[in-house]
Formats: C-alpha cells, structure tokens, sequence
C-alpha cells in the first residue's frame, strides 16, 4: 500500500476555520476532494486544496503511479506559532490580538 504525503507550514488561518473544510475531504477520492475544495466558499479551502495538489505531485513524481486510484486517508490541522500583536486602548491601556495559523498535512493511499 503506497502513500504519499504533503505538508503546508505556518498557513496564516486559524486551525478552528480550517478543520470543518478539512472533514469534508477526509477518505474522499482525489479527484472529489480537488473539487470539494475548487468551489468551496471558505477561504480555508485555498490552502488545502494547494496542500492536496502537492500531494497529487508527490504521488505522481515520486510513486509513478496514477493520482486518481488514490484517496484522502489521513487530514491533519495542527496549531502553529501565534502572532502577538497589541491594540492601544483608552486609558494607556492595551489589549493583545492574537493571530492564529496552523500546519496543514494530507496523506494520500490507495
């Protein structure tokens, strides 16, 4: 059983937005998943869908085997190092904003 796999670092959005596009594709053939992520509204699907085509490559390039008997076993959204930023407020006071991202990883087997 081969698999290939492909990995998108520090993708700035927050994991909580990319995970239910990421069910959707989950043990989905490659070719349905490509197109759940082509017309999807969200912009969470831009990243996967560039995670997924990687992963694609790989299969081709590295396997020399044929993209489409594969299928999307193995979607993983970890968290990524935050960005800390601060927001002046009234008072001399400051509040902290908090900018997510995470680390896409897709495993594909056939």
């Amino acid at each position: 059983m081969a698999t290939a796999k492909a990995i998108y670092k520090r993708v700035r959005i927050s994991p909580t937005k990319v995970r239910p596009v990421a069910n959707l594709i989950r043990g989905k053939k490659t070719s349905e998943a490509i197109n759940i992520l082509t017309f999807h509204r969200s912009g969470a699907a831009a990243p996967l869908k560039k995670t997924l085509m990687s992963a694609v490559a790989n299969v081709e390039h590295n396997l020399g085997e044929n993209a489409d008997d594969f299928s999307v076993s193995e979607v993983l959204v970890d968290v990524a190092p935050v960005m800390k930023r601060i927001r002046f407020r009234a008072r001399g006071r400051t509040n902290r904003i908090i900018k997510r991202s995470c680390h896409v990883s897709i495993e594909l087997s056939n």
